[in-house]
């Protein structure tokens, strides 16, 4: 992970803060649906954060 990236920090930041989140409910109140699809969607934010560097970079290629 880059540490002069914020974007990059907080996504890794939220991905764990989920994943705690996802192991509570799994714990405590047994629900399997629901927090299965909020840890892929919570998780799927940081999966996208390269696709869209390399979109701003080209970007900021293009005259």
């Amino acid at each position: 992970m880059n540490d002069n990236n914020i974007i990059q920090k907080k996504s890794f930041d939220f991905a764990i803060r989920s994943i705690i989140a996802y192991k509570y409910v799994i714990e405590t109140k047994k629900e399997y649906v629901l927090s299965k699809q909020f840890l892929r969607s919570s998780n799927s934010i940081g999966a996208n954060i390269p696709i869209s560097t390399i979109a701003t970079f080209n970007l900021n290629l293009a005259p």
